[in-house]
């Protein structure tokens, strides 16, 4: 038997309601028969509002009938109406009813001007439409193109506005992180900086180690004056 919802609760409605004894009481309740008797006495749970176990489906009148009858009877939850939590319906294609269904290309509009980054996908979601009417809107294919104005969603009826919100939450939170990966790529590794080694000391011969040494500026003058020299000796 499955545990009761407001065990206290419960005894109140039943203590006022039927002529059960406070051991069915306890016993349907899960509470002792002492603490029953307390609750009939006003010293337990005092003030506190009776909750029907009949409108609950936690008991039966016919159950009730059999305790009532018999005061060694036990009572007994009935049988649960489904054996397992029925599973929630998957989300198929929004319905969109026939006198909304002519605004959904203004809405298409909407979407392909003010918010380019939302796919066609979850365009095709929001507002009932499919991937063709939305590429005949944009390449202006669509047979009332000329006719077509950009028109919020909502204000159309198609989906609501936290819908909408959400959705435009989630296409910038991906284009926003699209551009940082993107970003991030082309930056790439930092270059090592190219460090210049510093020209080499000149040597003791007068120039770097493989380098010419360093000749002397020698005028005119000298040079035939020594040019002389040489020929007397």
């Amino acid at each position: 038997m499955a545990k009761i919802l407001m065990p206290k609760a419960t005894a109140v409605w039943l203590i006022d309601n039927t002529t059960l004894t406070f051991e069915q009481i306890a016993d349907f309740c899960e509470l002792h028969p002492l603490e029953v008797k307390g609750i009939a006495d006003g010293e337990v749970a005092e003030n506190m509002r009776g909750a029907d176990p009949v409108a609950s489906g936690e008991l039966t009148r016919e159950e009730i009938q059999k305790g009532e009858d018999d005061k060694a009877y036990r009572l007994t939850q009935p049988a649960p109406k489904y054996n397992e939590v029925p599973q929630p319906k998957k989300k198929g294609a929004r319905f969109t009813p026939v006198s909304r269904r002519k605004d959904r290309p203004d809405a298409i509009a909407w979407f392909l001007k003010h918010h380019p980054e939302i796919t066609d996908v979850q365009i095709s979601k929001l507002i009932g439409t499919t991937k063709s009417t939305i590429e005949s809107v944009r390449s202006r294919q669509h047979w009332n193109a000329t006719n077509l104005k950009p028109v919020d969603p909502v204000t159309l009826g198609l989906c609501t506005q936290i819908e909408l919100d959400a959705l435009v939450s989630k296409a910038a939170a991906k284009k926003s992180q699209a551009r940082d990966e993107k970003e991030a790529r082309l930056s790439g590794p930092t270059l090592r900086k190219v460090v210049t080694p510093a020209p080499a000391a000149p040597s003791e011969d007068g120039g770097a180690d493989g380098d010419e040494p360093k000749r002397e500026n020698i005028t005119a003058e000298q040079l035939f004056a020594n040019f002389g020299k040489k020929t007397d000796e």
